[in-house]
């Protein structure tokens, strides 16, 4: 199950069913989607053709920013186990702990937003990462003080190397 919201009060529930059907909020979802290439679709729905952009994902907060038919939207997504968090009251409870921010993928850092010694808030941009030819930015998990970057400009990292250090 993933729960996917793009405005305060428009969420939808979404179940992926045996043979790869989709159900939305309990009924089926029928459309057909084919990647162009470079984080760009075409998505065909009820006889009508959208074009779908991928401009940033956040894979830590689980939000992205697309352009679909012409328009930004700003779509957070939990899973389960983000559900079951929120439930239990303990959502935030990982973001109070975090020391250092991890690479979610492997890429080429191509842009640094930060220095040492800011301080930053939850959400805030950090860094740029491109993977697969797309821009990931890096928002900070929680609010604190930028301690160190272990990353330079142009670097290659890996998944989970160290990106940036809280003090």
């Amino acid at each position: 199950m993933l729960q996917v919201r793009t405005a305060p009060h428009q969420t939808w529930d979404i179940e992926y069913q045996p043979k790869g059907a989709i159900e939305v909020n309990g009924e089926a979802f029928v459309w057909d989607i084919v990647a162009l290439g470079q984080g760009r679709y075409h998505i065909l729905l009820e006889g009508r053709s959208y074009s779908a952009e991928v401009i940033s994902a956040d894979y830590t907060a689980k939000t992205f920013q697309l352009k679909i038919a012409g328009q930004q939207v700003e779509v957070e997504a939990k899973d389960r186990f983000d559900l079951l968090l929120d439930k239990l009251g303990m959502s935030n409870v990982a973001a109070s702990k975090v020391n250092e921010l991890k690479a979610p993928m492997p890429g080429l850092i191509v842009d640094i937003r930060v220095v040492p010694g800011q301080t930053v808030q939850k959400g805030d941009p950090l860094l740029v990462l491109e993977a697969m030819k797309m821009e990931n930015i890096l928002k900070a998990p929680t609010d604190g003080t930028v301690g160190a970057i272990k990353v330079t400009l142009r670097d290659n990292v890996t998944k989970g190397q160290v990106l940036v250090q809280f003090s």
